[in-house]
């Protein structure tokens, strides 16, 4: 049998077969080997990644160097105690732990640590040289020093230890703050990436902040979200994601922390959604201000299958206006005047809207949230009415704020940016926002009735504490059952209270909107949310120089001196930096060759500074300065 299957025949094919293989590898070997070599650029371009700062010019995130530092265990030649003792304290590591790392691994290169700052490597470095430990190595890395820390966090995103941003405008924009070289670029170049200006105004930023992490505390929300934006420009001036992370600690913070909420978190927003309801049935003209519709407490409609569709509403009402059912939030009369309305022309306008969609402002994620097609399976004679009502639709908050501006703008949306500008390294422009209209959705009468019926229910409906002095506010409020991700339908205990605020009414230049999730207790947004925005609008209203009607008036000679504010020049050693502002540090920030890169903590004025004054000055030293 086996003498059978080994016949001449079939062996001289399958040796034919290997011959022709071997060929085939030789001929590909002997090609390879008789290319040229590609040229390989010994001295690489070196890029130089740009900043992102706030609108101001205040540093929000800077280039910086760090060191990883390590040796082969082969070349230390029994030094190991004696090295690793004295080596230790500058490293930031136990003794003992280097010790382990080192005895343990022969003849193997290790890490002692990696991504030290710049005055650590500088540190060691002396001590290495001092006792002639040559054996020692050092690997410079190009870094990120983010000053403030967790300040909108979220929106500035993290740049990795590949150089290449990972999150937020560190990602969406890599390409502008770091450069890729071209062919024609020579070695050793050095390539400077663009500067970029954000919208937000750090300063802003940090009171609304506090603000909001005080609102989480009180009301042991899981998580919250603050936007406030410039309605005529679609700038956003504060951008708030809680809980927020560390960006000098991104590594160690959870996906909680990480989540960019305003853009990538999408939600029923519940009756702040009214307001667009009653702008879109006022728009199409099928109802007026003069209405009259009766809430007997349940909103009630009998289908011809004789199936009856019924929408609680939290009180009754009685004979109320279209104003009236946003000032009380009323549920019956929405699923009334929604029925004024065809479901393929109420979608249309939702759409036309913004929400559906992604508002393409410069963050690296964003959910387009849901809005259903009325020839989609999960559509049914609820849907419209409930649309109407702020459920059976998901947003994002930045959704929210950009539909806002058509009502703020007299029916014109404004495309929503985080950029303010963009500049080259010499200063010079390279780009510089310019709003961006959309489609007229509301007329200027719709526009103003719906900002009327929000300036109602600021004074005297379910928005009244978000009431402010001396400056007119549209608000409301809205409280929505979340979805109960287990057990399916909505949860009993699982809230989302927003709240939405235009001001000032006769003038809009402000929107303000206002997101807490999983308050524990109180969940009523009228209750927990309307006084948070009265606290913010505050804020921006104070900080921006808004007057206010009822504002105290004192008499002043017209004369203002404006202190002398000399540049802070950095020579051989450190100067003292106590006592100065932010304002006065800028120039250190813009100025490439001060050879410092400054870490900022809080605000106001430095109070602390390490290294201390007079310590000498070396290449891309850290300074960290604490405000107060």
């Amino acid at each position: 049998m086996i003498s059978s299957f080994f016949k001449s025949k079939r062996v001289i094919i399958f040796f034919v077969f290997c011959g022709l293989c071997l060929v085939l590898l030789l001929v590909q070997y002997f090609r390879l080997a008789l290319q040229p070599a590609s040229p390989r650029k010994e001295n690489p371009p070196v890029i130089e990644r740009g900043s992102i700062v706030d609108r101001t010019g205040f540093p929000l995130a800077v280039q910086t160097n760090f060191y990883n530092v390590g040796l082969n265990t082969k070349d230390i030649k029994n030094k190991e105690i004696a090295f690793c003792e004295q080596i230790a304290a500058p490293l930031g590591v136990p003794a003992d732990e280097l010790i382990e790392k080192v005895t343990s691994r022969k003849n193997e290169f290790v890490y002692l640590r990696k991504k030290i700052s710049q005055t650590m490597y500088e540190n060691v470095k002396s001590i290495a040289n001092e006792n002639g430990y040559s054996f020692i190595s050092y690997e410079k890395i190009p870094g990120r020093v983010y000053p403030n820390y967790g300040l909108a966090s979220q929106l500035i995103g993290f740049m990795g230890d590949n150089g290449k941003g990972l999150a937020g405008i560190e990602l969406s924009q890599d390409e502008i703050l770091s450069p890729k070289p071209g062919d024609e670029v020579e070695a050793g170049a050095q390539i400077q990436g663009k500067n970029i200006y954000l919208t937000i105004d750090a300063n802003l930023q940090y009171k609304l902040e506090q603000i909001s992490i005080n609102a989480m505390t009180n009301t042991q929300a899981e998580s919250m979200m603050l936007l406030a934006a410039d309605c005529t420009t679609g700038e956003i001036l504060t951008y708030i994601s809680l809980p927020e992370v560390n960006l000098n600690e991104y590594g160690a913070a959870s996906e909680e922390q990480k989540l960019d909420r305003p853009a990538m978190y999408a939600y029923e927003p519940g009756s702040v959604f009214k307001i667009f309801t009653v702008g879109i049935l006022h728009n199409e003209r099928k109802i007026s201000p003069n209405d009259l519709y009766l809430c007997d407490g349940a909103y009630e409609k009998k289908l011809a299958s004789g199936e009856t569709i019924r929408i609680k509403c939290l009180d009754h009402h009685g004979l109320i206006t279209p104003m009236e059912a946003i000032k009380y939030s009323c549920n019956d009369v929405l699923g009334q005047i929604s029925d004024k309305i065809g479901e393929d022309d109420f979608i249309y306008k939702i759409r036309q809207l913004g929400f559906g969609q992604k508002t393409g402002i410069e963050v690296s994620s964003e959910t387009t949230g849901y809005v259903k097609d009325t020839d989609s399976k999960t559509w049914s004679a609820r849907s419209k009415p409930t649309i109407a009502i702020g459920q059976e639709i998901s947003v994002s908050a930045l959704q929210m704020v950009q539909a806002a501006t058509a009502i703020a703008n007299g029916g014109i949306p404004v495309k929503l940016t985080a950029i303010h500008k963009i500049s080259n390294r010499d200063g010079s422009v390279y780009y510089e926002h310019k709003p961006e209209y959309k489609e007229r959705v509301f007329s200027p009468s719709s526009a103003q009735y719906v900002l009327d019926c929000m300036k109602t229910t600021a004074t005297t409906g379910t928005g009244s504490r978000a009431n402010i002095g001396g400056v007119s506010i549209g608000v409301k409020t809205g409280t929505a059952q979340m979805a109960d991700k287990e057990h399916g339908g909505y949860s009993d205990t699982d809230f989302i209270s927003n709240c939405i605020a235009i001001f000032p009414t006769e003038n809009p230049k402000i929107i303000l909107y206002i997101v807490i999730e999983k308050a524990k207790g109180e969940t009523y947004a009228g209750r927990i949310v309307a006084p948070v925005i009265a606290e913010a609008a505050d804020t921006i209203i104070d900080y921006m120089g808004m007057s206010r009607t009822n504002a105290d008036s004192l008499e002043h000679t017209g004369i203002i001196v404006i202190p002398d504010t000399k540049n802070i020049v950095i020579g051989e050693t450190l100067p003292d930096f106590t006592g100065k502002s932010k304002k006065e540090l800028l120039n250190l920030i813009e100025n490439s060759s001060t050879n410092i890169n400054l870490k900022i903590d809080g605000s106001g004025w430095v109070v602390n500074q390490d290294p201390p004054a007079g310590t000498p000055v070396t290449e891309n030293m850290l300074v960290e300065l604490y405000l107060e």
